[in-house]
């Protein structure tokens, strides 16, 4: 078997772990912003009233807890991959339950930001958390898009 050929990585390979770490982190805190909105009647209140949603209300009050502690939990790169899962579900459901019974297409009912937000959460889960995580500080890495020492040293071919 030939070996793998050594070619340095593009600088645009080199930046993949910040810019998904920044992209994480923009996301988490818009995402973080929507359940402060609905909880605390900041930035403009719930759905813009200056209100706030009632507590134990299904199913809003759920969905803005999970808006802010899963968008803080996001943004700050700890346990990612789990509070992206269920932020992705939680916005897949304000889609289909809320959105798609007025019109088909997010343009047409308003779900844009619900469906940007269900994709976006779900890559999170798909390519984790990327660099400046929590996450990787915790696997004893710097951070979490730095390659394995161990795995970085094995010879092509081998099992890593």
């Amino acid at each position: 078997m030939a070996s793998p050929t050594l070619v340095p990585a593009l600088p645009v390979e080199r930046a993949k772990p910040y810019v998904l770490g920044l992209f994480r982190i923009v996301t988490g805190f818009l995402f973080a912003c929507h359940g402060a909105a609905s909880l605390f009647g900041w930035f403009g209140g719930a759905a813009g009233t200056g209100g706030t949603v009632a507590t134990g209300a299904w199913p809003n009050w759920y969905a803005a807890v999970i808006q802010l502690v899963g968008g803080v939990l996001i943004m700050a790169g700890f346990l990612t991959r789990p509070a992206a899962f269920l932020s992705s579900g939680s916005m897949a459901y304000a889609y289909f339950d809320v959105h798609q019974s007025s019109a088909l297409l997010p343009l047409q009912n308003g779900g844009e930001a619900s469906a940007m937000y269900a994709w976006a959460f779900l890559l999170l889960v798909f390519t984790g958390p990327g660099a400046l995580a929590l996450d990787g500080l915790r696997r004893g890495r710097a951070t979490a898009g730095a390659p394995n020492a161990t795995a970085a040293a094995a010879p092509a071919g081998t099992a890593r």
